[in-house]
């Protein structure tokens, strides 16, 4: 790669924070190339070759920017023009209080603006080594290639650090039996009829989930050859490991119980409930919230037909299991997410130890901010530490143990205590609106100072 224009910014991967940190580096100024091996070089969970393919989900989780993380860094997002958010809103689809959206117009959005942008370029090369020039962003996410992934081992001296993310399932709508199942968002949230009915719900009574839990613990799994301690992500456990952990687990988790009403039978609570998210703008498809699984594939059709309403289900999609590698953080990465090592390489998105495409997206917004800021001499303060994207990229470039540093997803345990005292006497939802309140205060200062520097330029 010698004779490498330094004025160009190269990203590695073409997934939500790829695509992102390449939209905040173009409408800087910046020229940049996106090398996403896709379609040329597939993986096993993508299907098409275009930009910012959601694969596990479709799902943003909370928009409530007062009171929740996650949603606060959505608004933050959006305050600095995220693509990835302004795509979701555009493809948004009924969920709630929750930000859902249709896969293939977001995949497709996203695509067609970058693809359109004067400064922004698309290669197919697969890149299979660190490069020594250049200002490079890699991005590549949970599915990093081989020989990628072997070229930062040996660079970084690191043993390979994965946990395993599994896939849920995907049922055709109109497969659904609706004289048993019905539709209802927990505690009726949502501001209009269509999102307070946002979801399907199929309520099994004690028996039936009993019988279902056995069903689960017997089926036949996938395995695999890093042996049976495997580190899965908390936040996305496939649901036989939950039911491993007591068989309760799931009744407590993603089949829980409660704020709904089955108006089949207005006097009878379900022991537990499925709920199945809307993964689509027709709404033919529906997918199994927190189902992710290992089960294999003939035996996920057996066991999710045990669920009432589910019977007759056709699968748009069956679940699956993959390695989701990242590297230590902590100890790789500075607090502008470079390699101490080689610093004009960035990391970004799952590869640095966030977990979700929302904290994935936001990691390659703030890379390509950076990135531009550095290439074109503008002078950038360090991501303030009480915003949601600070607590995030503090955390994860130093304020996280090395030893034991697993992916997060933002929350508030991350932010900087309030008044001194993690939360002194203030009720939660009350404290978490202090968190938000300093937070866009000092996110919104980040970014005039951004602008005047570019300003300025």
């Amino acid at each position: 790669m010698a004779g490498m224009d330094n004025n160009v910014l190269h990203i590695v991967g073409g997934g939500m924070a790829g695509s992102e940190a390449a939209w905040q580096a173009a409408n800087a100024g910046l020229r940049v190339v996106i090398h996403e091996m896709r379609p040329k070089v597939g993986t096993f969970a993508h299907r098409t070759g275009k930009l910012a393919e959601m694969v596990c989900s479709n799902s943003f989780r909370s928009d409530d920017d007062e009171h929740n993380a996650v949603g606060l860094l959505h608004w933050e997002m959006r305050a600095a023009g995220s693509l990835i958010m302004a795509a979701a809103d555009a493809n948004r689809l009924p969920a709630g209080g929750a930000l859902a959206v249709d896969r293939e117009g977001f995949s497709q959005m996203v695509t067609e603006r970058l693809r359109a942008h004067p400064n922004v370029s698309v290669s197919t090369e697969e890149i299979t080594a660190l490069p020594t020039e250049g200002q490079w962003i890699i991005a590549t996410g949970p599915l990093t290639s081989q020989a990628l992934g072997e070229a930062i081992r040996r660079e970084t001296g690191q043993d390979s650090l994965a946990f395993f993310d599994a896939i849920a399932p995907i049922v055709h709508a109109d497969s659904i039996d609706m004289s048993v199942a019905w539709r209802q968002s927990r505690y009726d949230k949502g501001e209009t009829e269509e999102e307070r009915t946002a979801y399907i719900n199929c309520p099994l009574e004690r028996a039936q989930y009993e019988a279902f839990i056995d069903a689960i613990l017997a089926a036949e799994k996938t395995a695999f050859h890093e042996g049976e301690d495997t580190p899965y992500f908390d936040g996305c456990l496939p649901i036989e490991v939950m039911a491993e952990r007591g068989r309760e687990t799931l009744r407590h988790g993603p089949m829980k119980p409660v704020g709904l009403t089955n108006p089949h039978a207005p006097d009878r609570k379900p022991w537990a409930v499925v709920q199945l998210r809307r993964d689509n703008a027709l709404g033919t498809l529906y997918n199994m919230v927190g189902f992710q699984t290992k089960m294999k594939y003939g035996s996920q059709v057996e066991v999710f037909r045990m669920i009432p309403g589910l019977e007759g289900a056709r699968f748009a999609r069956l679940g699956g299991i993959h390695r989701n590698s990242f590297i230590n953080s902590p100890t790789l990465l500075d607090t502008r997410l470079r390699l101490k090592s080689r610093p004009n390489i960035r990391f970004a998105g799952q590869i640095t130890g966030v977990e979700g495409y929302v904290e994935s997206a936001a990691m390659g917004l703030l890379a390509g901010r950076l990135a531009a800021a550095e290439a074109l001499g503008r002078a950038l303060p360090e991501v303030p530490a009480d915003s949601a994207m600070g607590a995030l990229v503090h955390h994860i470039t130093g304020g996280a143990d090395a030893k034991t540093f697993q992916p997060m997803n933002v929350n508030f345990g991350l932010f900087r205590p309030l008044d001194g005292v993690r939360g002194g006497r203030r009720g939660r939802r009350e404290r978490y609106k202090a968190y938000t309140d300093r937070a866009k205060a000092a996110w919104r200062a980040w970014l005039d100072a951004d602008r005047s520097g570019a300003a300025a330029r």
